[in-house]
């Protein structure tokens, strides 16, 4: 999905796959806006980790977010199958 943003000499684009690590600082409510906001503009699959609560919650296209708790490990799909993210050294 490539499209040129307004007044912008450079392409516009997504990645088919975004983690965002919550940090000690972040609030949820802006870190689910801005996963909300990387799927509208074309991120097929995100997962958002937060390692406080202990949670990854998965954003796929097309769907509402589902949220895992204390998962021992995280199994890519899509764009990403056949990945799999231990949790033991992030949680």
């Amino acid at each position: 999905m490539l499209a040129h943003a307004k007044g912008s000499r450079f392409p516009r684009f997504a990645p088919e796959f975004v983690i965002e690590l919550r940090s000690p600082d972040d609030r949820l409510p802006v870190l689910n806006s801005k996963m909300r906001e990387y799927m509208a503009n074309g991120v097929q699959l995100a997962w958002q980790i937060d390692p406080q609560n202990r949670t990854v919650t998965v954003y796929r296209a097309g769907s509402e977010p589902t949220t895992l708790s204390n998962p021992t490990e995280v199994i890519g799909e899509g764009p990403v199958a056949g990945f799999v993210l231990s949790m033991a050294k992030v949680f």
